[in-house]
């Protein structure tokens, strides 16, 4: 009998390639974004299918307040709507929302619907839906950096007890399960400052599809190319394989 496939516990997507997409329709850039909002129903119902406990999407960085004023109040408006429109559909499936980042550089508004989408989907467990927001990698360590601080302040840590499970716990989703699968769509092959100490051990996988063509196939596609990797965290092969049976 076969092996089962083995399904990433926790998965994160660089949705990239929405301006390129809009563009080679002769379209706005604010097209390609909300186009994209497909892909993700798409892939959260992939997700919720193949059993992944946890999906982490990079929404907003913190650098992309520098894109053009009329970018950024599309994508703002497109928050709104769809926090009006996919927040039913998330609880009803079990979804449990919650959003990342530095959320206080946001309207009141955007950050209270935030907030109540978050508190209405809390008890639910059947897949950890994360949005990051104002999100960089660079700023998640240092604000963990600065709760050990005030620990170590406070007395409750010492310098030299200080160590990686110890910064960890301060970290964006340290309840969550390690990062197992980073995806990037649209061509591009970097990280772009996004969970950059919890894809310390990813698997990294790039396409080129741009994010609005990503769905369930793309998705099946990531994860069996996941399932063919063999994961060492510094280990030989020899050590990692499983034993002959007797």
């Amino acid at each position: 009998m076969n092996a089962p496939a083995r399904v990433p516990r926790h998965i994160a997507i660089v949705m990239d390639g929405n301006g390129r997409w809009a563009k080679a329709r002769f379209q706005p850039r604010s097209f390609g974004h909300n186009a994209g909002r497909k892909a993700v129903r798409d892939v959260i119902e992939g997700c919720v299918r193949q059993g992944v406990e946890a999906l982490t999407l990079f929404a907003f960085s913190s650098e992309n307040w520098q894109r053009p004023e009329d970018e950024v109040s599309a994508l703002m408006g497109l928050f709104l709507r769809a926090l009006d429109k996919e927040v039913d559909e998330l609880h009803a499936q079990g979804v449990r929302l919650r959003f990342i980042g530095e959320l206080a550089g946001f309207s009141d508004e955007l950050r209270q619907r935030m907030e109540r989408a978050m508190a209405r989907t809390a008890q639910n467990a059947r897949l950890q839906l994360n949005i990051a927001v104002n999100y960089g990698g660079r700023w998640d360590i240092v604000q963990a950096a600065r709760q050990a601080a005030l620990a170590i302040g406070r007395g409750e840590l010492t310098a030299e007890a200080l160590d990686e499970a110890a910064l960890g716990r301060w970290m964006s989703l340290a309840e969550l399960p390690p990062l197992d699968l980073f995806i990037r769509t649209g061509g591009e092959q970097r990280i772009s400052n996004f969970l950059l100490w919890q894809a310390a051990y990813a698997e990294l996988y790039f396409t080129d599809t741009l994010w609005p063509d990503f769905d369930q196939a793309c998705l099946a596609r990531a994860i069996d190319d996941y399932a063919r990797r063999e994961r060492r965290y510094g280990r030989t092969s020899e050590q990692v394989a499983p034993a002959p049976a007797r």
